[in-house]
């Protein structure tokens, strides 16, 4: 239990970097001619676009590995599952915390210096967006104990049925009763709770091999297509002025789409295998695995300063400032994101630390895997 996954730490580099590529190609931040900033979506005018949504909102393969992890540093940890609970929200709360603190410094910088409330309140909604994904993961990390036991005793499938009947619910409730308070943090919990399931399974030894890949993958793609012929929304995330979002709250499209993701994955894994033997790729994903959740908290907070900053250009810059209304802007802003992709990288350098990641033990293969250990949570250093 306390060798390294190479696999593991592959799908957690793809799943960060998916959620963070996916926030910097759909959040258009538009330049206004009184100089304020406002949110908007290129799937607004280019719905043709949303299936690329399934492979960039990889929130599924986050929980899944997030349970994996969970489930194999419990039982290589010292201690109790207190001690490993307190351990577990130390790595993730002091980093939220910088971020908070740091963010409170240049939002008091900003209102000194007159940035505009519009902007600001744009500003500050995309800065702490990304925190969302601490409740479940503590109500998960909690009760991890409880929901182990019960997919030994019962298996991962009965233990899913009612966290997936749970988001059937939210989702009729939010047709049939849509002023009934509460379904965001039910649906919340329950349909990221389905991966974490599949992800302690998997770290038992149950879903391995190519059949429960398969089992996986065919079942979320066909309810996946089903549900998008029942009127589901194709995107998988939310788009402006829609009625309906498979995000926020997460619907059973995003659960569909989480099951399907993870048996893919499940297939994929003696290919990522021998992959993650060459020591480019190991040292790539270690890199990100580092500073995973640096990079997650980190992401939206650089989209906003390289926008409002550049705002004073004199102009609207393609891709940045203007309205997504077309390819060309999609083009463009593709061209952005080596920018933002450099000061994310250069906000995650610390100065005296070498990048070179170091040996650690891995399962299956021996190589460079760098610092962070694979049973930890995605995101979590």
């Amino acid at each position: 239990m306390n060798g390294r996954d190479r696999v593991i730490d592959a799908l957690r580099a793809y799943a960060i970097g998916g959620v963070v590529l996916g926030h910097w190609l759909v959040t258009a931040l538009v330049l206004d001619a009184d100089g304020t900033l406002h949110v908007a979506s290129p799937l607004v005018a280019l719905p043709g676009l949303a299936p690329v949504t399934w492979l960039l909102q990889t929130l599924g393969l986050f929980f899944f590995v997030s349970g994996y992890a969970a489930a194999r540093s419990l039982a290589g940890g010292p201690g109790g599952a207190a001690r490993w609970w307190a351990r577990r929200m130390g790595r993730l709360v002091l980093p939220t915390l910088a971020l908070l603190g740091i963010g409170a410094a240049v939002l008091l910088a900003a209102i000194v210096t007159g940035t505009p409330d519009a902007t600001l309140a744009v500003a500050l909604h995309l800065a702490i967006s990304p925190l969302w994904f601490l409740l479940p993961l503590v109500a998960l990390s909690a009760l991890i104990v409880p929901l182990r036991a019960a997919v030994r005793r019962w298996g991962p499938w009965r233990c899913v049925a009612p966290a997936v009947a749970l988001v059937a619910a939210a989702d009729l409730a939010a047709r049939l009763l849509p002023a009934v308070p509460g379904r965001l943090p039910v649906a919340l919990l329950a349909a990221w709770c389905v991966p974490w399931l599949l992800g302690l399974a998997h770290a038992d030894g149950r879903l391995v091999g190519r059949r429960a890949g398969a089992v996986l993958a065919g079942t979320g793609a066909v309810a996946l297509a089903a549900l998008v012929t029942l009127g589901y929304p194709v995107s998988a995330v939310g788009v402006p002025g829609a009625a309906m979002s498979n995000l926020s709250p997460p619907s059973l499209v995003a659960v569909a789409l989480a099951v399907t993701q993870v048996g893919l994955a499940l297939l994929l894994r003696p290919a990522l295998a021998r992959l993650l033997r060459r020591p480019r790729p190991a040292r790539a994903v270690a890199a990100l695995n580092r500073s995973a959740i640096g990079v997650y908290l980190s992401h939206q907070p650089v989209l906003v300063g390289v926008t409002a900053l550049t705002a004073h250009a004199g102009h609207p810059l393609p891709g940045l400032h203007t309205a997504p209304h077309d390819l060309v802007w999609v083009l463009a802003r593709l061209c952005w994101l080596p920018v933002f992709a450099a000061v994310l990288l250069a906000m995650r350098r610390r100065p005296g630390r070498s990048s070179a990641p170091r040996p650690a033990r891995s399962v299956g293969a021996p190589g460079p895997l760098g610092r962070v250990r694979a049973r930890r949570a995605p995101g979590v250093r």
